[in-house]
């Protein structure tokens, strides 16, 4: 008797009650939003149920801890209350063409410069966007950046999303002035599905500095959250992002950028805060000429955890990308980095590089650093790296002896190795953030 082997289907994971379906229909009651956007969430929910008996990708997530993860102890905030002031790093700092404030979800605050608005340029929150804009933003919320379908996040993310920044600039407007933008969480158990979309037609420019805030220690939540970065041609993109909850908050995003003919994108994911975050980056150059420098700085201490998970598509020829990552942990907090480089066949006289860092002040301290290469092309230039190391007990006591305290020696320690990277950064006051960040994380400073 012939006898076909087959795989067990694995069990499905409980939907937490408040995701659930009487939950989600709910949540579809509550917002005031075009049909085709409630049809695109009814969908991706769908997805959603699917995927969360699905196991998550063993490449990306083997070395996630998710055991602790308990979906259930969080829900989306009730929109009418009064969220708290947040303290923040840059808002006060600097001066913007605009700026957008979402708390637990929400929309409190929205400005942009009259001149801008004036040639067409769209800044603000994206459920009201959505609304008022649908011709110009359709074509491009979660249909060439982050997909619904890559796994139960996503989906999660593109059936629950509420609120989130919206930048799009018309066919060669460019924007010397940088806009602001910032996610913030109040509510105890709260879940934030904020979402970033930033579309910069043919031959326009800007800068976008967007970070995330807490508005205590204590309180726990969780942001399931997406970034979109889509460039025309000839496009010019400088895109910051400083993330810093409390270290009481999970944070998952899928974030993507797509890079056209000749366009320049420049990236910079900061990682400060939270209990465990996992970040899904992918970066695909798919017109010739495209250019992308990716940049990540990462301070981890006490037990937390940070993953990055990122990907350098080349898809067309004479095409460029540059990632570095520089990561300090102390105590017995890890970092999780995962790169690759992959290359079609089309994409002759490719130029790509990866580098990942890493400084343990701690013992236990521990980095997993796993570059990678997939290349299809036979005419291109393509390198990889890792680095891991600990503090010179020399150059601390060498600095000790000179008058600094052991803070104050591994601060110049921290801050000679993360130089590289904001020597990268052209704004100034995202240096100087991070700057006062890693004070803050050393215990000196404000």
């Amino acid at each position: 008797m012939n006898t076909t082997a087959t795989t067990p289907t694995p069990p499905a994971a409980p939907t937490p009650a408040s995701f659930d379906e009487a939950a989600f229909e709910a949540f579809l009651a509550s917002r005031d939003e075009p049909d085709w956007v409630s049809a695109a969430r009814t969908k991706a929910y769908a997805s959603y149920r699917d995927l969360v008996a699905v196991p998550l990708c063993e490449e990306e997530w083997k070395r996630v801890e998710l055991r602790a993860f308990r979906p259930e102890r969080y829900a989306v905030p009730d929109a009418d209350s009064e969220p708290p002031a947040l303290a923040t790093r840059m808002r006060e700092q600097g001066e913007f063409a605009g700026a957008v404030t979402h708390v637990d979800g929400t929309a409190r605050d929205q400005s942009l410069d009259t001149e801008l608005a004036a040639q067409g340029v769209l800044f603000g929150d994206l459920a009201d966007l959505i609304r008022e804009h649908p011709e110009v933003l359709r074509p491009h919320l979660m249909t060439r950046g982050v997909r619904p379908d890559t796994d139960r996040f996503s989906a999660w993310h593109a059936a629950f999303w509420t609120g989130g920044t919206v930048l799009y600039v018309p066919k060669g407007v460019e924007i010397t002035t940088p806009l602001y933008s910032l996610i913030g969480m109040a509510t105890d158990g709260g879940a934030d599905f904020s979402h970033t979309l930033v579309v910069l037609e043919d031959g326009a420019s800007a800068t976008l500095l967007e970070e995330t805030a807490s508005a205590d220690l204590l309180s726990s939540g969780l942001h399931v959250g997406a970034v979109e970065l889509l460039l025309g041609r000839e496009a010019s993109l400088r895109y910051v992002q400083l993330q810093n909850w409390n270290e009481r908050t999970w944070h998952v995003a899928h974030q993507a950028g797509r890079v056209a003919t000749d366009a320049r994108l420049q990236w910079t994911v900061g990682g400060l805060g939270s209990r465990l975050a996992h970040i899904h980056q992918d970066v695909s150059l798919d017109g010739r000429g495209a250019h992308a420098e990716v940049n990540g700085l990462s301070f981890a201490t006490g037990k937390q955890r940070m993953s990055y998970y990122t990907q350098q598509s080349h898809q067309a020829p004479d095409t460029t990308s540059d990632l570095l990552y520089r990561n300090v942990l102390r105590d017995r907090a890890r970092i999780v980095w995962r790169g690759m480089i992959r290359v079609e066949a089309v994409a002759q006289k490719t130029d790509g590089y990866q580098r990942n860092d890493a400084l343990m002040l701690s013992p236990n301290a521990r980095i997993d650093a796993i570059p990678g290469l997939e290349i299809e092309a036979d005419d291109v230039r393509c390198t990889h790296g890792a680095t891991a190391g600990r503090v010179d007990a020399e150059q601390v006591f060498y600095l000790m002896c000179r008058g600094l305290s052991e803070y104050e020696a591994m601060h110049m320690i921290v801050h000679g190795f993360f130089q590289v990277v904001s020597d990268r950064i052209p704004v100034p006051l995202v240096r100087d953030t991070l700057e006062r960040a890693v004070e803050r994380k050393l215990g000196i400073g404000d």
